[in-house]
């Protein structure tokens, strides 16, 4: 053991001692170059210039200048990389600190709502006792107004758990017959489109350009999911409300949040605590459509502030379905007798005349919309508002769903899409998956079908149409493809547009194209 004792010191004090050496040598290599080497070529340089002629010290200028710029750029690459590096590590430690942060919002989430759980239960409890002891009656606005104020009732109607849904019932069951006066007057949709025009400048001063209400009824002629994507304050919200009122049927506002995950956050779920329903205002609004026979919106503001796939994924998937009784929404895992009335095996059907409109801005709060939710949906882009018009007083509309879709299906069979634009369209898709492997894809093709017809009845043109529907549902596709070396790809395709459709006659299309060359 002595004789290893001994070994394992000396190996250490000659491994420290050529550690020393490499630095000295380092060192002593560094100095050398500042103390012999630039003295002894300067010498060099004097002794030879002597001999130097004009070509001589003419390519002595050259030579020196190459050098000096060959220097300077490695030297700034170097800072450059050394610079990037410390950015990059400073965007990792403060996403790092993001992310941590976020774990323990999260936290204090979950800590929250189990403490709101049981103050709720308490609460209900203490109702239940006070019920009991006094005798009082809890009426069905009493309740609604409650549970308005926030996600769960204040106390359940009956036995019934579902206490806001429950009272639903209670004021649709000696509603008045609905009275269509739209169909009465025969209103077209270019009519309607005037009228909601004019009735959003003159009686709530918002003021909309005729195109963007077009595409907003086509859209609903098309999908239930509509998306209204823009900046800031360029009306986004303020359209499907002001529909709402137009229609004499408010619309129903939910506000996303960023910590949604699940269905849950938005219908709500069963508190196996109280054994009641937590209500969202989303789930009531859902609910009450069910009874209605005018068109209902219900807007899911900021609605990428959370992830769309993972909390609206079910409605997405269920709309899909073509058999339109089978667009069922499961509530509750286990029915029960004392359950609403259109909530049937513990599920709800999403009603034909129910559209849901999101709104979405694009910055780094939110998230990406994905292809599964574009191509399921119609897309408008609200980036400017529109000017000041001096509209006439223009009263509200009552129109029923039924005469509604009667409009879109008899645009549809009195107007159909050109052969010539058929077979543009059809080049447009061969010349895309050949150079971008994009392509149109049936479902697309039937919302091209359902959406052209509409919106010329409602007062505008096939080619409109067509360079709307290019730009938002195929031309966003290329937002994920790697353009860097495909600006020739690019101008081409304007050039095949311009041919097809005429110059400068697809101006959304042309210019987002122009964009993504900028971007390229």
């Amino acid at each position: 053991m002595a004789e290893f004792a001994r070994y394992y010191v000396a190996f250490l004090m000659q491994f420290f001692q050529d550690v020393g050496f490499f630095f000295r040598d380092l060192f002593l290599a560094f100095a050398n170059i500042f103390t012999t080497n630039i003295p002894r070529a300067f010498n060099k340089f004097i002794d030879a210039a002597v001999d130097f002629n004009w070509a001589g010290w003419l390519l002595f200028v050259i030579t020196f200048i190459v050098g000096l710029v060959f220097w300077f750029f490695v030297i700034f690459r170097l800072v450059q990389i050394i610079r990037r590096y410390i950015i990059f590590r400073a965007k990792e430690v403060e996403k790092d600190q993001l992310l941590e942060e976020i774990a323990k919002a999260n936290d204090k989430i979950a800590k929250l709502t189990i403490e709101k759980n049981r103050i709720y239960a308490m609460k209900l409890n203490a109702n239940y006792n006070g019920l009991e002891q006094g005798g009082q009656e809890i009426t069905a606005t009493e309740v609604k107004n409650e549970g308005a104020q926030g996600e769960g009732p204040a106390l359940p109607a009956g036995p019934s758990r579902f206490a806001r849904l429950s009272a639903i019932d209670r004021q649709f069951e000696f509603a008045e017959p609905f009275v269509s006066t739209a169909e009465t007057d025969g209103v077209t949709l270019s009519q309607l489109v005037d009228s909601f025009v004019n009735f959003a400048a003159s009686q709530q001063k918002l003021y909309y350009k005729k195109d963007v209400i077009r595409y907003f009824f086509a859209g609903m002629a098309t999908t239930k999911v509509l998306i209204l994507e823009g900046i800031s304050g360029t009306g986004k919200t303020s359209l499907p409300y002001a529909m709402g009122r137009f229609f004499e049927h408010p619309t129903s506002i939910v506000s996303i949040q960023p910590s949604w995950r699940d269905r849950g956050d938005l219908i709500g779920y069963l508190n196996e605590f109280t054994k009641t329903f937590n209500e969202t205002d989303f789930l009531v609004a859902l609910y009450e459509a069910t009874y209605r026979d005018d068109p209902s919106f219900i807007v899911l503001d900021e609605m990428n502030l959370a992830r769309i796939e993972y909390y609206f994924a079910e409605f997405l998937s269920v709309m899909e379905m073509p058999d339109k009784d089978e667009w069922l929404i499961d509530v509750v895992p286990v029915p029960n007798e004392s359950d609403p009335k259109h909530i049937v095996e513990g599920k709800v059907l999403v009603p034909q005349s129910l559209w849901f409109v999101g709104t979405a801005n694009q910055d780094d709060s939110t998230f990406t919309i994905t292809d599964k939710v574009y191509d399921r949906t119609i897309t408008i882009d609200l980036n400017t508002r529109a000017d000041y018009f001096d509209a006439p007083i223009t009263p509200p509309m009552k129109i029923s769903y039924d005469y509604l879709e009667y409009l879109f299906t008899k645009a549809r069979k009195e107007i159909e899409v050109s052969d010539k634009a058929k077979d543009a369209l059809a080049k447009v898709d061969n010349f895309m998956f050949d150079n971008f492997k994009v392509t149109f894809g049936n479902r697309i093709l039937r919302q091209i079908y359902a959406f052209i017809p509409v919106f010329v009845a409602c007062g505008g043109t096939e080619t409109e149409a067509i360079d709307f529907l290019l730009m938002s549902k195929i031309l966003r596709k290329l937002n994920g493809v790697n353009l860097v070396f495909l600006k020739k790809e690019l101008n081409g395709l304007i050039s095949l547009l311009d041919s097809l459709f005429g110059k400068n006659q697809l101006p959304q299309c042309v210019e987002y194209i122009k964009q993504l060359i900028r971007k390229a």
